[in-house]
């Protein structure tokens, strides 16, 4: 399944890869080629990047998912910031049920995500208002195409594991953790959206 609003990509790049590879029989050009394999490389690229798959989540009132596939990056103040290079999947997801409280777009600078003054960088801010509190999921774009898509609106009612958006080609989610959590990923773990328990409720015990 291709992540939703990727479609202008995919039918993009493969129309150039088709215009390229009639160019290159009508003309024979060795460059046409060249520019035709590298459009047929882009093609499969973007189609992989733009994959989405199925995930299973728990209905969990207790545990907190993580937003992002990725690496941990940071875990403190009871913040954890997931760091997606560019072969993770890119879809976003609730970490908490909820309802969608504000949505907050700010415009920024260049660094990489994974830079520790990325948060100058251009990024959105949902909050979701759960059982336990206000929940912050922040959407940080990296240096490479700083495109933040959000798939939710104000008011809109979210179960934990629920797409919430994307961010395209390189980039960082960082979720804050209510204080009535505690958090059981570290830095350096790998944890999928939707899947991986960041953080659970002071007390409850997961069940594997």
């Amino acid at each position: 399944m291709l992540a939703k609003d990727s479609l202008s990509w995919v039918v993009t790049v493969v129309i150039l890869t088709a215009i390229f590879l009639t160019a290159a029989f009508l003309t024979g050009i060795d460059l046409v080629w060249y520019l035709f394999y590298l459009f047929l490389f882009l093609t499969f690229f973007v189609i992989w990047f733009f994959r989405d798959p199925g995930r299973n989540t728990k209905i969990c009132d207790h545990c907190m998912f993580s937003a992002a596939d990725g690496r941990v990056i940071d875990v403190s103040g009871q913040r954890v910031c997931v760091f997606m290079n560019v072969h993770n999947v890119h879809v976003n997801r609730a970490p908490i049920s909820g309802v969608v409280k504000s949505i907050t777009h700010k415009k920024g600078g260049y660094l990489p995500a994974f830079h520790k003054d990325s948060e100058r960088n251009e990024r959105t801010v949902t909050v979701i208002k759960s059982s336990h509190g206000d929940v912050n999921v922040t959407q940080i774009a990296g240096v490479m195409v700083r495109r933040i898509v959000s798939y939710v609106n104000v008011g809109d009612e979210l179960v934990n594991g629920e797409k919430i958006g994307m961010i395209r080609f390189g980039s960082r989610v960082d979720v804050t953790i209510p204080e009535d959590f505690d958090i059981t990923c570290k830095v350096g773990d790998r944890v999928y959206a939707g899947e991986t328990v960041i953080a659970k409720e002071k007390g409850f015990k997961v069940r594997k």
